[in-house]
């Protein structure tokens, strides 16, 4: 069954971040159209995330790592960043590897500390 969707522009909440599926191989000629997707995504949702969905992507390479450091870099020349979903355990250590750090999604973010985790306090440390 199929229906024919509304005209114009779909409503999208901008806290919802748009999604960007990239398929099973890009190449360094793909990089200026999947920059402008990236730009375009941000400035049509205003929800300054752009989730890169990486599920299908082929064995990672550095080609890949140079797309991704590239669409970052789009990303936040237009005031936001990517976030990837579902990337391979191999793109995650490679991209750790060459010292880039990108959000993953499902993990907390940097600058939050992980929930139920307390610190603990010896009795001769100072006050801070």
């Amino acid at each position: 069954m199929s229906s024919v969707p509304p005209p114009g522009l779909p409503f999208v909440n901008s806290m919802t971040p748009a999604v960007l599926v990239l398929p099973g191989s890009v190449t360094r000629d793909d990089v200026p159209r999947l920059c402008e997707d990236v730009r375009a995504r941000l400035e049509a949702t205003g929800a300054g995330v752009v989730v890169c969905d990486v599920a299908g992507l082929g064995p990672p390479g550095l080609t890949t790592v140079d797309v991704l450091a590239r669409l970052q870099l789009a990303a936040r020349r237009a005031g936001g960043r990517i976030r990837l979903r579902d990337p391979d355990p191999a793109l995650s250590a490679l991209l750790g590897l060459v010292g880039i750090s990108l959000e993953v999604e499902g993990q907390p973010e940097e600058r939050e500390p992980p929930l139920r985790v307390e610190e603990a306090v010896e009795p001769h440390d100072p006050a801070l």
